[in-house]
């Protein structure tokens, strides 16, 4: 039976980690090592960092971040936001992290995702999808964190980006981000039931029966997470002792 991963989410704005509704409306969360190192702590399976302005504000990611992590986390990690060519993505796998995670220059460029897996390996080349809802049953991917329509089909795209060589899909609701009334859960089965790699649902995540239910109902390999650990309504080792006790294979 395949393990399923509880990775906390680490939004990062200018150094410090922030969570908002819909991607805007942003609080400060902390410091995003000092609060992944805690995760780590915690028994996290993994962690994600996304600098959520750096591709709309055209910044370089910040491969500080990298560096500053590799000393302190100890779980995989993957780092986001403003990657656009190879030596970006040479250079944070070096400072540490395991994974890469994009978007705005998958959609804008995505020869990108085939030579970043070509190089450096499926596992390590993560595509990030921001998805707004348009009609009935359909998806649209959005860019430059949110900001920006790119006229793609969610399911369609996600079909593309395993084609052209990606590990995993990140998968964020944007119509389900920071609301806490759980996962879009027709959208996640709709990207799930269509690839074969690993699709990590992310938005909206406000009680535990919401992670058991992205993970059977809409057959999720993993859950982000974010506002209901930063601010201290559940651990990640209540969030693993309640998936347990729903039969969801979890790692402890």
């Amino acid at each position: 039976m395949i393990t399923k991963r509880i990775i906390p989410c680490l939004d990062v704005n200018r150094g410090r980690v922030v969570k908002g509704i819909s991607f805007i409306n942003l609080r400060d969360a902390g410091d995003p090592v000092e609060l992944a190192a805690y995760y780590d702590r915690e028994g996290a399976d993994e962690i994600v960092f996304l600098d959520i302005t750096a591709s709309h504000e055209r910044r370089k990611t910040v491969i500080e971040l990298a560096g500053r992590a590799a000393e302190k986390v100890f779980i995989p990690y993957t780092i986001g936001g403003g990657i656009n060519k190879i030596e970006d993505i040479r250079e944070i796998l070096k400072k540490g992290a395991d994974k890469i995670s994009i978007n705005t220059s998958a959609v804008e460029n995505p020869n990108l995702i085939k030579e970043g897996a070509r190089v450096f390996g499926s596992q390590c080349i993560v595509v990030a999808i921001d998805a707004k809802k348009v009609e009935s049953s359909n998806w649209e991917v959005y860019i430059h964190g949110g900001r920006t329509p790119s006229g793609k089909d969610a399911v369609m795209w996600a079909k593309q980006v395993e084609e052209l060589g990606a590990g995993e899909i990140l998968l964020t609701s944007m119509d389900m981000d920071g609301t806490k009334e759980g996962y879009d859960l027709e959208l996640t089965r709709a990207i799930t039931s269509t690839v074969n790699i690993p699709v990590i649902a992310s938005g909206g995540a406000g009680k535990l029966e919401h992670l058991r239910d992205v993970i059977k109902i809409a057959g999720a390999d993993a859950v982000l997470v974010a506002s209901i650990f930063h601010y201290g309504e559940f651990t990640v080792r209540q969030a693993k002792e309640y998936l347990r006790k729903e039969g969801i294979n979890i790692r402890f």
